[in-house]
Formats: structure tokens, sequence, C-alpha cells
């Protein structure tokens, strides 16, 4: 006989909604989730590029109740990575991000998906400092602009859903995930394209997470500013390494300085005074 965890993982090879499949993160994933036998439908309200073999694309607002509903049918996981990925002004943090991610919890609520994997963020906790580093899942929210506390606001929503509804909800506060290293902050904080689609993989894949934080990061020499045991609880072990990108990032802007305010705070540039309320 199969075991649970066997029936899970075949079960998590059939439908997986992806919201804000356009963005960045969702377009450097579109490709990595992709496996024989497993359905991903696409969900956002920019453009998406056609739908190829196991792919459905839906065109839709993440804060449409009735839409999202309507997308979560016969879906086994939703991955939630839609919304605003910068700080903008309060009303659009809250119609889009805060909203937006409420949506999609009652929709998957309504719909019987059994498993949400929301797409948080290290600007929960973005002004602790180094010298508290590694910063633990169970850090208390330190919130670094209106875009980290609609993340805070997110995985209060997923826990809600988690311990009312019996969701299984995984909360990823993701680093830095880009193709390579743009700066020499990210030299700490680069989560690989691939190593986020172990981490996702990860996360749909276990059995019975019940309600679960973790950091979304790579196995960077320069790293150490977050903890990865939760993670690595799931069955993520990250194989990349920004230090193969770190010569030419020297070359370009220098050996890191210890003084910039980007190393002040884990949040970096987003703790500065450009993103104060005045300046939106």
């Amino acid at each position: 006989m199969q075991s649970e965890r066997t029936l899970w993982r075949s079960r998590s090879l059939s439908t997986i909604l992806i919201t804000g499949a356009a963005g960045g993160v969702g377009t450097l994933m579109r490709p990595r989730l992709a496996r024989p036998g497993r359905t991903l439908r696409l969900l956002d309200i920019a453009p998406l590029e056609p739908a190829g073999e196991g792919e459905e694309t839906v065109r839709a607002s993440i804060t449409d109740l009735e839409a999202m509903t309507r997308a979560c049918d016969g879906v086994e996981a939703v991955i939630h990575l839609g919304g605003i990925s910068l700080e903008a002004p309060w009303a659009q943090i809250i119609d889009v991000n805060i909203n937006g991610t409420y949506t999609v919890f009652e929709a998957a609520r309504r719909a019987g998906v059994p498993r949400v994997i929301f797409a948080s963020s290290n600007h929960v906790v973005g002004f602790h400092t180094p010298d508290e580093f590694p910063l633990s899942e169970a850090t208390i929210p330190l919130p670094d602009t209106y875009y980290g506390v609609s993340k805070v606001a997110g995985e209060g929503i997923g826990a809600l859903y988690a311990k009312r509804y019996g969701l299984d909800v995984i909360s990823i506060r993701i680093l830095s995930c880009f193709p390579k290293p743009r700066s020499l902050r990210m030299l700490s904080t680069w989560l690989s394209p691939d190593d986020g689609a172990r981490l996702l993989e990860a996360c749909l894949t276990v059995e019975k997470p019940g309600y679960r934080v973790v950091y979304g990061v790579s196995a960077n020499t320069r790293g150490g500013w977050v903890s990865l045991d939760e993670a690595r609880a799931l069955g993520y072990e990250p194989k990349d390494d920004s230090e193969a990108y770190a010569a030419e990032l020297i070359a370009r802007d220098g050996e890191p300085d210890p003084g910039d305010p980007v190393f002040t705070y884990l949040g970096g540039d987003f703790t500065l005074p450009k993103l104060n309320a005045e300046n939106l």
C-alpha cells in the first residue's frame, strides 16, 4: 500500500494555481515547476505568455472573490505570488496585498483547496539588525514598509485559515529572488530561481505541514542572515551560492562597505528615508 506521503506527492502532481504568474518570481518559477502529469493554472491581471503543454492561463484579479473561487476549482494547491512587490501608497497596499491575500485564502477555502503557499518577504522583519542574525522563523515582526506590513498581515491571514479551517499553509519569507544577484547586498540575500523552485517543491510535497513560516534563501557563502532550519525540515536543501557572482559585482561596485546604510538592517534600502510616507 502507498504511504500517505506518497499519495500526497501523487495528488500534488495534478493542478496547481499560481497567482501573479506574469510577475518576476512567477515567470522564473513557471518552467521550473512544470512536471509530467501536472497542470499549472497561471493567473494574473497582466498579460501572460500563451499557455504551453500542461498549462492553463486565467486573466483575473486576486481581489475578485468570484473569479478567484472559480480559478481554485479542482486545484490541489495555490502558490500565491500575486500582489504589489514594492513599496506603494497605503490604499494600494490594502487593496491589492492585504484584501487580495484574504481573497485568495477565502477562495481556496470555498473551493476546498487543501494547501496554500504564501509568498511572504524578509521585509516582515526588515528592521532587525545584524547583531541579531541569524533571524529565526519565530523572530517578531518589525516590518520596514507598508509592503512589509502587508506581508505580516498575509502571514496572519494564513495562520487564521490554517487554524480555523484546517488548510495547510506555508509562508515563505523570500529574500531576493532574481536570475543572479544584482548588488553586493544580494550576495547575502540571493535566492536562486532553481533553489526557489526546490523550496516550492518541498512546500508542495511535504506531508501535513499545518502552518509554517520559513525563509527563502540560497546556500550563500556570505549568508547566515536568516535560519533555514524550518525550510530544511520541509525537505528543502539549497544548492546554489551567490559567491559565483561575487568577483563580477565587486569589480563593478567595490568591496562591500559594512557602513553602507543598506547593511544597517535586514531590509536594506527598504528601510531608507526615501520610502517615508511623504515621499510616496
